[in-house]
């Protein structure tokens, strides 16, 4: 019999299936559907990725990976018509959930892709033009974010196309959820009622309700692509595995990361990598809250002062939440302590601009990770074996804190999901960052599980029988 990757190599032999990629409008899931876009293409597969203008132009500007971008040409763009919607800034982050609700108008405006989205099914099950040639589709696959099921749900109508979700957050998170909807307790013992995360305490109701819609597509997919890797998670990939089978659902699943991670950044070195080059090894924090947050002027006063009095080196991107339309807004320039960048000049530094995450993370300066827990960011973290201070703000992200923190114990708390409410003072920022960098007991056993923890998942992600390639040998066969 043979093996995924001789399986794979026969299918790459021809052009007859065709890869479609529907990414949900957030910056972690396009990028996430265009790293593996690029992957894809690199196996030889033609592949597309259809999105709206703004976030097909956003996801590109967004890819650090300069590798994948220089080695794997011939991706196809589709930018899908939508109504227009409007772009608010961000609002300020005193309501009881910190969800980006301004975002709201960009995912209510997805569900109208669902036209588009059929036609493209159509013409791309036909025909498909590679290198100016014009091949039959033996295969259309669709991969698609798990939040646009709806959008893709044509595909049931189209006789040689297959879907695939694909989950680009924890399979801790979506376990957890399944155990919500389904009445089981929550899987983390010992939790104040209050410390356990909820759609209701994590999103906006609108949010919850876009959720649920896609849940009554979720019997039309093929199989699910997560966005994990086994000696991870695989407790939780079981017992997903496992209700499917007991919900008659397709249990088919692939653990595709950390493929994606490994091809090395060669992006124009940054300033911020720079500055890296001149500190010593494991010595900075890295501080970073993504894109979708927005911090009151207060907590970030906070955050300064909590930084500048741990006396730890620190790499600090402070950056407003991004719009809907990243390319015709101004952001809102965040306000430092005054004289707060000379007092910590030559021990931290701050920058305002988009950095390349992923070259921070496996620099050997960086010790740790001060983060939001946005599961991208958790992965990439623990991929090059940087441990992380917690500090989630809403939608998966508390969820993801739990599993660093309580399950997989490399990283240590700057509030608990109990304390959400609470502003977090510069006593508890700087107790953390003393906990997580300093040369005590628990910072030390926190740094040595997160060392094994990347070996362990970097031999998983060089093993030959990958994921990635036992999936597209079957959506090849």
């Amino acid at each position: 019999m043979a093996t995924p990757m001789e399986s794979l190599a026969l299918a790459t032999d021809s052009d007859d299936v065709v890869f479609l990629m529907v990414p949900f409008p957030a910056q972690s899931h396009l990028n996430q559907l265009l790293r593996l876009s690029h992957l894809i293409r690199s196996r030889g597969f033609p592949v597309h990725y259809a999105a709206t203008a703004v976030h097909c132009r956003q996801a590109k500007l967004r890819h650090e990976n300069d590798t994948l971008l220089l080695n794997t040409s011939g991706i196809t763009f589709h930018e899908l018509p939508t109504p227009p919607f409007n772009s608010p800034p961000p609002s300020e982050p005193y309501s009881f959930v910190k969800f980006p609700q301004h975002l709201w108008p960009s995912f209510e405006a997805s569900l109208n892709l669902r036209q588009p989205v059929a036609a493209l099914l159509r013409e791309l099950s036909s025909s498909s033009s590679v290198d100016t040639t014009t091949t039959r589709t033996r295969r259309l696959v669709v991969i698609h974010d798990y939040m646009m099921s709806y959008v893709v749900q044509d595909v049931a109508s189209v006789p040689n196309a297959e879907s695939y979700s694909f989950d680009c957050g924890s399979t801790f998170c979506n376990f957890s959820l399944t155990c919500q909807f389904s009445g089981k307790p929550f899987p983390v013992a010992q939790l104040e009622p209050e410390a356990i995360p909820t759609l209701d305490n994590c999103t906006i109701p609108e949010f919850t309700k876009l959720f649920v819609i896609q849940t009554q597509f979720n019997h039309l997919s093929h199989g699910k692509l997560f966005n994990t890797c086994r000696p991870i998670e695989v407790p939780y990939l079981d017992l997903l595995a496992d209700a499917a089978v007991d919900n008659n659902n397709n249990n088919k699943q692939w653990a595709i990361a950390p493929t994606p991670l490994l091809p090395a950044v060669t992006a124009n070195h940054h300033p911020t990598l720079e500055w890296l080059d001149k500190q010593p090894p494991r010595s900075v924090i890295y501080v970073s809250f993504g894109s979708l947050t927005t911090m009151s002027q207060q907590q970030v006063n906070e955050l300064a002062l909590g930084l500048e009095e741990s006396k730890q080196r620190f790499l600090w991107v402070l950056r407003d939440a991004d719009r809907v339309d990243i390319f015709n807004a101004e952001s809102t320039i965040l306000q430092l302590p005054e004289g707060f960048e000379e007092r910590v000049k030559g021990l931290g530094k701050v920058t305002r601009d988009w950095a390349p995450q992923l070259g921070i993370l496996r620099h050997p300066s960086v010790g740790g990770f001060m983060s939001h827990c946005g599961w991208n960011s958790c992965l990439e973290s623990l991929t090059m074996g940087v441990p992380l201070a917690t500090w989630p703000m809403h939608s998966d992200q508390p969820y993801n804190a739990l599993l660093i923190t309580h399950i997989l114990k490399v990283g240590v708390p700057v509030i608990g999901w109990g304390e959400r409410d609470e502003l977090v003072t510069s006593s508890a920022i700087k107790k953390s960052i003393e906990s997580l960098m300093a040369s005590s007991d628990e910072g030390h056993a926190v740094r040595t599980r997160a060392e094994e923890l990347s070996k362990v998942i970097k031999q998983s992600a060089e093993d030959n029988d990958n994921e990635l390639d036992s999936f597209l040998a079957y959506a090849a066969r």
